[in-house]
Order: structure tokens, then C-alpha cells, then sequence
């Protein structure tokens, strides 16, 4: 259960601001908040919650019990240095690209590299609770959709999300560090 919380309240928080829920943000000014776009969302972002999920638990199984420690470590930096990157606010494109089909390659192909799928990956590959990490990431990311989908672009902007994500980011590469000096130099288990 703590992993389920973990993995939802982690995932809700790194992906404020996040390229996926700009994206979802800018299509539903321009589409008209259409439900198909929300639910797409969603359905997105439990995908690639599970995929991460998945992964993460499955190298971790591969891995001699410090070393899987470490893969933890480096996954909290790559969230980290992903959440510092700077996100462009692109207006949606014109006809044809439209898609709805197009839209969902799109929200995975981002969500799958974003800082909030990579702590889906650190929850699971540090619990060994893949279900319970890929639930929790999966129900975090699709209430950032829904935040997106239903604020807009313009109320989007108004947040101070820049100055969040900086912060979250300090705290990842904190934990990153720590967990890795703890593989590293702590004792044996």
C-alpha cells in the first residue's frame, strides 16, 4: 500500500508542468476539451506507468541487491535532470495532425522518458511491487491529464511550475545521491 501511495502522490507531483500535460493542456484549448482527449490522456498515462513499472522491477530482478540500489539512485537522477530541462510551450499544430492516434504516440513517447515515468521505475525496481507502483503512477498520471485537460493552457501558465519543478528536481538529486552513497558505501545486507 505504501508503494501505491508513494508511486500516486510522485507521479501527480513530477508531472505538473510536465511536457505530456502541456500537451494535453494546449489540445484541449484547441480541441474544446473533448472527452476522447481526457480519456486518451489517461489511458496514456497508464501505459506508460505500467511499461516503467514493469522495466523497473525487471532489471532489478537481474541485479545483486546494492546494484539494483544503485539503478534506483540513477533513475531518481535521470528524474532529477529531466525535471530541470526547460519545457517549450509550443502552439498545437493545424489539420492533419489532429489525430487522436497521432496525439496518443505522441503522450507516450514523452510520458515514457518523463521524470514521473522514472519514478514509477525507481518505486518498483526499489519495492520489487511492480502492480502496486504501475496502479499508483497510473492514477497520479491520469489526474495531471485531468488537471491539464480541464485548466487549459492559459490557466495552466498562471502556476508557478517552473520554480515546483526546480524543487522537486533539488529533492530527486538529493535522494539520488543519498540512496547511491548508501549503495555504495553502507553496509552489507
Amino acid at each position: 500500500m505504501d508503494t501505491f501511495l508513494f508511486a500516486l502522490l510522485l507521479v501527480l507531483a513530477l508531472s505538473l508542468g510536465g511536457r505530456d500535460q502541456w500537451l494535453v493542456a494546449q489540445w484541449s484549448g484547441a480541441l474544446g476539451r473533448s472527452m476522447p482527449l481526457l480519456v486518451l490522456g489517461m489511458s496514456c498515462a497508464g501505459l506508460s506507468a505500467a511499461l516503467m513499472a514493469w522495466l523497473g522491477e525487471g532489471f532489478a530482478a537481474l541485479l545483486p541487491p546494492r546494484a539494483a540500489q544503485m539503478l534506483v539512485a540513477f533513475a531518481l537522477a535521470v528524474a532529477g535532470f529531466e525535471l530541470v530541462w526547460p519545457v517549450k510551450h509550443k502552439p498545437p499544430p493545424r489539420e492533419p495532425t489532429r489525430s487522436l492516434g497521432a496525439i496518443v504516440i505522441v503522450l507516450l513517447a514523452r510520458q515514457v522518458g518523463d521524470a514521473a515515468r522514472f519514478g514509477v521505475f525507481a518505486l518498483a525496481a526499489w519495492a520489487h511491487l511492480p502492480a502496486t507502483a504501475a496502479l499508483g503512477g497510473a492514477i497520479g498520471g491520469a489526474g495531471a491529464m485531468a488537471i491539464g485537460w480541464s485548466l487549459g493552457a492559459k490557466k495552466l501558465a498562471r502556476w508557478p511550475l517552473l520554480l515546483l519543478r526546480r524543487s522537486l528536481a533539488a529533492g530527486l538529486l538529493v535522494a539520488a545521491l543519498l540512496i547511491g552513497l548508501d549503495a555504495r558505501f553502507g553496509a552489507s545486507g
